[in-house]
């Protein structure tokens, strides 16, 4: 059995405004599943981005409010809502409101590639073990 003490993971920052904790991943040991936690400031949030088809996500508000887009639909997620993103879904968010946006976020993935629409050429593995080391949280595949 392993126990996860989540606030011994470090917090990275991957964009100003934003900090992310991985919970568990492929670089912890997991092999089917990917769970993070992360915090953005108001009028930050993730860039327009997908997974590959095989990959599914939730992502769980636990305070704050966020404007999120899946495939062109916008919806406003509240504390209490979650969202089920299906595999190869183009989609991003931005938190809105006075209150910094906290959620959490699971992938059917230990380590999940990320594509971000305005970066196509560079795919991002989240708690990733092989390419290069951006920080604590992820690799650049291929690098």
């Amino acid at each position: 059995m392993k126990i996860v003490h989540w606030g011994d993971a470090p917090k990275e920052s991957w964009r100003p405004g934003n900090e992310t904790r991985l919970h568990a991943a492929g670089s912890s040991g997991t092999e089917r599943l990917c769970v993070g936690e992360q915090w953005f400031e108001p009028g930050v949030g993730a860039p327009t981005h997908f997974h590959p088809e095989d990959v599914e996500e939730v992502v769980s508000v636990v305070s704050g409010a966020a404007d999120f887009h899946l495939d062109g639909e916008h919806q406003i997620l509240r504390a209490g809502n979650a969202v089920i993103i299906p595999g190869g879904s183009v989609h991003g968010f931005v938190a809105i409101g006075d209150e910094p946006l906290h959620i959490y976020g699971a992938f059917s993935s230990p380590s999940p590639p990320t594509t971000f629409v305005d970066a196509p050429d560079q795919v991002i593995l989240i708690g990733g073990t092989q390419g290069q080391r951006l920080d604590t949280t992820r690799t650049r595949q291929g690098s």
